[in-house]
């Protein structure tokens, strides 16, 4: 996975999301022909030609407009003109891109025409709808990315710490490296980029990726929470495994769950910290409780470290550090093939796959792949026969057999 980030950005109504939902080949942005209904941004993972790279969606551009929102969604846009394509930025331009949309017959094809008197080399004509011209984009955004190996570099385990405004990033990076680290500023964008440290203690060695630097401002609200989302995305790209942080009384929001997901695409390591837990009243079971409701919203990834903590107070910090280099270990365990067969065709043996159309379906053979993520290919008859259900069910066993607790775990099923 790269880090490149594609923004895409125009005016109101000119068909931004089904774009963004053509080039992540699904519906997840909310479409209606109302101009600026966009308020929220929307991120996700395109692949195209063997690479794969962000993609976000942000709101309307409206020069001119009255609304309230229009006025944050234009600042959203800046923000998106600023900070994304990570990499390309730093230097002295970026490329750019015209799409102009909704050419679905020759009539607009000659009308666009006109799009060339803007002076922007790269102009494209396409229909988001329907597809077409959109492959010619893509071949040209996937041109521009330089493919880079799936693990980190350096040789040390790298673990970020992501999650929202004011969770208390800063406060447990502080914690584990004994120093003020990172700087905490009212001026929005004080933290543009991820901040490394080299952790050497207590015999334990790796790279912490801080994405903390701001609070919250009202004024500036929207904008934070922008950011917030850029650097999660930057930091999850540099990481083997997310240390995902939410405030303890606020609870996990919609934002966090949708950061999660796109951890677990990426196929990250995640450790769950509900930071501030000194601050809430407990009872006998408070933290069981906590941890269910917890699990049942990251379902079906349920099976992920939750800690209680306290960055402030110190509080199981450095189980922090042992349960995020435990899963590292696990994102990195190969099984033996001899093992993983004795084991795994022991499992499907004990519950064989549903018989689809008359065909009885048989998995004969496992071999782990060599990627950075878990992966297993799974050799059948009818690969394309196999559903989900039973999927899930082979996935939650080789956690089960084999502890990949934290991490995503990923299965093929291919013609033998």
């Amino acid at each position: 996975m790269s880090g490149f980030t594609l923004a895409i950005v125009g005016r109101p109504n000119v068909g931004k999301s089904t774009f963004f939902n053509r080039l992540l080949e699904q519906r997840k942005a909310i479409v209606e022909d109302t101009p600026g209904v966009t308020r929220d941004r929307q991120y996700g993972i395109s692949e195209w030609n063997g690479k794969t790279f962000n993609v976000i969606d942000t709101g309307g551009f409206v020069q001119d407009g009255v609304d309230v929102f229009e006025k944050e969604i234009r600042q959203q846009v800046m923000i998106a003109l600023d900070e994304a394509m990570a990499d390309v930025l730093r230097s002295a331009k970026k490329p750019v891109f015209l799409v102009v949309n909704k050419v679905d017959n020759s009539e607009r094809q000659i009308d666009a025409t006109e799009f060339y008197s803007m002076g922007i080399e790269k102009t494209y004509f396409l229909s988001s709808m329907s597809g077409s011209g959109t492959g010619e984009v893509l071949d040209d955004i996937a041109a521009l990315i330089e493919v880079s190996a799936d693990q980190p570099q350096e040789g040390l385990p790298h673990f970020a710490i992501i999650g929202q405004p004011n969770v208390g990033k800063s406060s447990l990076l502080n914690a584990l490296v004994g120093t003020e680290r990172t700087i905490v500023s009212d001026i929005a964008g004080t933290t543009r980029d991820t901040i490394h440290t080299h952790y050497n203690l207590f015999q334990k060695e790796f790279i912490l990726i801080d994405t903390a630097g701001i609070r919250r401002k009202t004024k500036v609200h929207e904008d934070l929470e922008f950011y917030s989302v850029i650097r999660a995305i930057k930091a999850m790209d540099e990481a083997d495994v997310c240390l995902m942080m939410i405030d303890a009384e606020k609870g996990i929001t919609q934002q966090d769950l949708n950061i999660f997901s796109l951890a677990v695409k990426k196929g990250k390591g995640i450790v769950f910290l509900v930071n501030k837990w000194d601050l809430v009243e407990k009872t006998t079971n408070t933290a069981k409780d906590y941890e269910k409701n917890l699990k049942e919203r990251l379902a079906p990834f349920k099976d992920v470290p939750v800690l209680f903590i306290s960055a402030k107070e110190k509080t199981r910090i450095f189980k922090v550090i042992e349960t995020a280099l435990q899963v590292y270990e696990n994102r990195n365990r190969k099984i033996p093939t001899s093992q993983l067969n004795e084991v795994m065709l022991k499992v499907i043996e004990a519950y064989h796959p549903p018989v689809v159309r008359g065909n009885s379906v048989k998995i004969k053979f496992i071999t782990q792949l060599p990627t950075a993520v878990p992966s297993f290919a799974f050799f059948t008859n009818y690969p394309d026969d196999i559903k989900t259900p039973y999927k899930n069910y082979l996935e939650n066993k080789l956690r089960e057999m084999f502890k990949f607790n934290g991490v995503p775990v990923r299965i093929f099923f291919r013609k033998k």
